[in-house]
C-alpha cells in the first residue's frame, strides 16, 4: 500500500486515539481547535495511557491556516456533531486533492451534512473504541479490540477500502461493508438511550443499573429506537442493548463511566443530545412512529443540560 496522508480533525479522546494509532502505519496530521492540546502534542507528543501506554510525535495544528495548502487521502472528523460543518469549511480551503471525507462521530447527520457542503466522497462509520480526554496531550484509552465499521455513504466502497485495510494493520480492526449503517444505528442506539439517562442520573452509573424503574425506561426507550431503526428498513447487525445486558448478568464489569453526556455537563460542556436522542424524535415524527418514552427522556435532559449552565453562571 502507498504511504498515505490522514488529517484527524478533533483530536479529543477518540481522535487523539486514532491518530495515534494511524501513525504507525501512515503519515497523520491532528487539527483541534484547544491550543494547550496542540502545543502539549507539538512539545511532548501526544501520550496514550491505560490499554495503550504510548507517545506518538505528529504534525498538530490549532488553525487550519498554519497547515498551508495541503493534499490527504482522507480527512477523518471527531468532533462533536454541532460543529461538523464549521470544521470542514475551516479545513476546505487548503485542501487539496480529493480527499474521501469520514465521519466515525457518535452523533448523526454527518454524513449528510458533509455531501451538503461537498461533492467529494463521503464515508461514515463506528468505532467501539473508548477513551477519555485527560488533559493536554493525554489521551486515556478504556476500551479496546472490538471490530469498528466503516463504508461510503457516497462513492464506491473500493474508495474507503484501503482506509479500513490501513485501521485493521495499525490495530484497530475494521470491517468495510457496502452498507454499515446496521452497524452505525447499534451503537447509535445504545448512545441515545444510555447517554441522556446518565445524564439525567448525575453521572452515578450504578443507578441506571440498580433502580428497577430505570431498567424499565432504558428497555422500553431502547424498544422505541430499534423501531425507528426498522421504520428506515435498517437491519441492525447486533442488539444495540447487549453490553447493558451483560452488565445486568453479571458477565461484564459495571464501570463509574455514565457516558460522555454526563462528562460533557459536568465540564460544562456542549454535549450533543441533538445529534442523539434529539435526532431519534425528529426521525420518529417524520416517519410517523410514536416514541412517547424516548421523547420525555430527550425533554428531561434539556432541562438537566439548562440547570447545569444555570448553576455554573450562578442564576
Amino acid at each position: 500500500m502507498d504511504h498515505k496522508h490522514i488529517l484527524v480533525v478533533g483530536a479529543g479522546a477518540i481522535g487523539g486515539l486514532y491518530a495515534a494509532y494511524l501513525a504507525k502505519v501512515a503519515e497523520v496530521a491532528v487539527l483541534d481547535t484547544n491550543q494547550a492540546h496542540i502545543e502539549a502534542i507539538r512539545r511532548h507528543g501526544l501520550a496514550l495511557t491505560g490499554r495503550t501506554e504510548s507517545v506518538t510525535k505528529l504534525a498538530a495544528f490549532a488553525h487550519a491556516a498554519e497547515m498551508g495548502k495541503r493534499s490527504f487521502d482522507a480527512v477523518i472528523f471527531l468532533v462533536k456533531s454541532q460543529a461538523t460543518e464549521a470544521a470542514f469549511r475551516s479545513i476546505h480551503p487548503v485542501l487539496e486533492g480529493r480527499p474521501v471525507l469520514v465521519t466515525f462521530q457518535n452523533g448523526m447527520g454527518n454524513e449528510e451534512r458533509l455531501m451538503g457542503l461537498t461533492g467529494l466522497d463521503v464515508a461514515h462509520g463506528v468505532s467501539f473504541e473508548a477513551a477519555r480526554y485527560e488533559g493536554p496531550g493525554r489521551v486515556h484509552h478504556l476500551v479496546h479490540g472490538e471490530d469498528s465499521w466503516l463504508g461510503p455513504a457516497r462513492g464506491k466502497v473500493e474508495s474507503v477500502a484501503w482506509l479500513g485495510e490501513l485501521m485493521t494493520r495499525s490495530g484497530l480492526p475494521t470491517r468495510v461493508v457496502a452498507d454499515p449503517r446496521g452497524a452505525i444505528w447499534g451503537k447509535f442506539i445504545f448512545n441515545s438511550v444510555m447517554n441522556p439517562i446518565g445524564a439525567i442520573v448525575m453521572g452515578v452509573n450504578a443507578a441506571r443499573y440498580d433502580v428497577p424503574e430505570m431498567r424499565a425506561l432504558i428497555d422500553d426507550m431502547a424498544a422505541e429506537c430499534i423501531r425507528v431503526a426498522e421504520a428506515q428498513g435498517i437491519k441492525l447487525e447486533f442488539d444495540p442493548m447487549y453490553l447493558v445486558k451483560k452488565i445486568r448478568e453479571g458477565k461484564a464489569p459495571l464501570t463509574r463511566h455514565a457516558g460522555s453526556m454526563a462528562q460533557d455537563i459536568e465540564a460544562g460542556r456542549e454535549t450533543e443530545l441533538e445529534a442523539m436522542t434529539g435526532y431519534v424524535v425528529r426521525k420518529a415524527k417524520e416517519l410517523g412512529v410514536p416514541v412517547p418514552v424516548t421523547e420525555s427522556v430527550y425533554r428531561m435532559a434539556k432541562g438537566v443540560e439548562y440547570a447545569a449552565k444555570a448553576k455554573r453562571e450562578g442564576r
